[in-house]
């Protein structure tokens, strides 16, 4: 039996998700009270380029709804070598590009880290957003990775900007 493209489609986009959701390492789960289902949860991310970066991304989990709320927090540390080889490899537009996604909804809401490069600063920003319009806002949080005394840094100096 042939499947219909759509539903082809939709079980590569199940799929992915679920991959890109196993990727994470919870690193706490904390309850925010004895008559509530929703935890604070903290994951370890690494960066699958720029393997020195960790991000560590807080989120609420609500254990019995259908969708999670969009409220997140971002902190990217560099906690290996950050290389000229790994720079090269990254996409350096003004729009960056995702590396990390998380299902927070069956109604495609998703949390989303995206790396930027801001090459007159010679710093990595790392973006989390919502997918999903909540409360009137698209929530997103900030960090920032500075190259500097890093192995990538005499080359970020020798680009132009």
């Amino acid at each position: 039996m042939k499947l219909p493209q759509k539903f082809k489609r939709l079980a590569l986009l199940a799929g992915a998700v679920v991959t890109l959701s196993a990727c994470s390492d919870d690193v706490a789960s904390v309850s925010l009270g004895l008559f509530t289902t929703k935890d604070v949860v903290v994951n370890s991310q690494q960066d699958p380029i720029l393997k020195g970066v960790t991000c560590h991304i807080s989120h609420i989990e609500a254990n019995l709804d259908f969708s999670d709320p969009s409220d997140m927090s971002i902190a990217c540390r560099q906690t290996g070598p950050i290389t000229a080889q790994q720079l090269q490899k990254i996409d350096r537009s003004k729009s960056g590009e995702v590396i990390f996604k998380s299902s927070k909804s069956i109604l495609f809401k998703s949390l989303k880290v995206r790396r930027i490069y801001d090459a007159e600063n010679r710093t990595l920003l790392y973006l989390s957003y919502s997918t999903k319009e909540s409360s009137g806002s698209h929530h997103h949080a900030l960090s920032t990775v500075p190259l500097y005394n890093t192995q990538a840094w005499d080359w970020a100096l020798t680009q132009k900007n």
